[in-house]
């Protein structure tokens, strides 16, 4: 696809090739909350601690920068303490607690989904028949969560994981991470609607641009491929509504550099060590 530029070219699907971290456990009886990495003993216990925010990102709550924000507000507390100091380092048998709630630095795990319809993305939500979190089931240990939302219509990419630094990073909107869909409207459009789509929607108050789009089938003009980094809810369906196009199937087909191949509709796999690597480096 061509950035920025509406043509009438098969859309492609990107389909880049295939691109844990273990800790060992932790002696007991360090003291319940650690000087910071200034004194003696912060320099002698650095191979052993790490620092509360980095504790509190692994176990996936949210990133460390949220992390700084949750300690400054109190709500983080360290073997019945609450804990303000930003410069705090725990270990692993520490008892950390967010809003009373035990966390844990567990191992890293990143998982690619294939998302089917009717499946929402959240951890827990009362209205909901499935979550994509039945999927896993009991076949991961480690709890992970969603990065990003796809609505329960919306098939595809999707990824998982308790890597709550690398989900900020995935989420926030100046890492611009590219993701692409395949759309199936309920007519065909022309060819001056995708122009529009690459100059911009209005959608409560703001431009949405695409940044690339094209027709997925020369020979059907009902299906789209389009690219575009905006992360608001429902974006993709919007856009074509205020066209007058009513989205009869939406699928994800990359994001961030990560695609479905492979991985049929309903299962997962875990990430492998090249994946990773370039979601880290953020190489997508």
């Amino acid at each position: 696809m061509e950035n920025r530029k509406a043509t009438g070219r098969p859309f492609r699907k990107y389909e880049k090739p295939e691109a844990g971290e273990t800790r060992s456990r932790k002696p007991a009886g360090k003291p319940a909350i650690r000087p910071e990495k200034g004194s003696k003993k912060g320099i002698s216990e650095e191979t052993t601690l790490l620092r509360l925010n980095r504790f509190i990102a692994n176990s996936g709550v949210c990133s460390r920068r949220d992390a700084d924000e949750h300690i400054k507000n109190g709500f983080i507390s360290v073997n019945g303490q609450i804990v303000t100091d930003m410069g705090t380092r725990v270990s692993y048998d520490d008892d950390v607690r967010f809003k009373n709630k035990r966390l844990s630095a567990e191992k890293k795990v990143y998982i690619l989904m294939n998302k089917p319809k009717d499946y929402v993305t959240t951890v827990e939500d009362p209205h909901a028949e499935h979550t994509v979190l039945e999927l896993i089931g009991d076949s991961c240990r480690e709890r992970v969560y969603p990065v990003g939302r796809l609505d329960k219509a919306t098939t595809g990419v999707l990824l998982l994981t308790n890597d709550g630094d690398l989900a900020g990073k995935l989420t926030h909107p100046k890492y611009k991470r590219r993701k692409i869909y395949h759309v199936f409207l309920d007519r065909p459009v022309i060819k001056n609607d995708l122009f529009k789509l690459t100059e911009g929607i209005e959608l409560d108050g703001l431009t949405i641009v695409a940044d690339a789009v094209s027709y997925a089938d020369p020979d059907d003009k009902t299906q789209i491929g389009i690219e575009l980094h905006s992360g608001q809810n429902r974006v993709i369906r919007r856009m074509f509504e205020s066209l007058g196009y009513r989205v009869k199937k939406l699928d994800r087909v990359y994001f961030a550099g990560l695609t479905k191949k492979n991985v049929e509709r309903g299962k997962w796999r875990y990430l492998n060590d090249k994946e990773i690597s370039m979601l880290k480096r953020g190489i997508f």
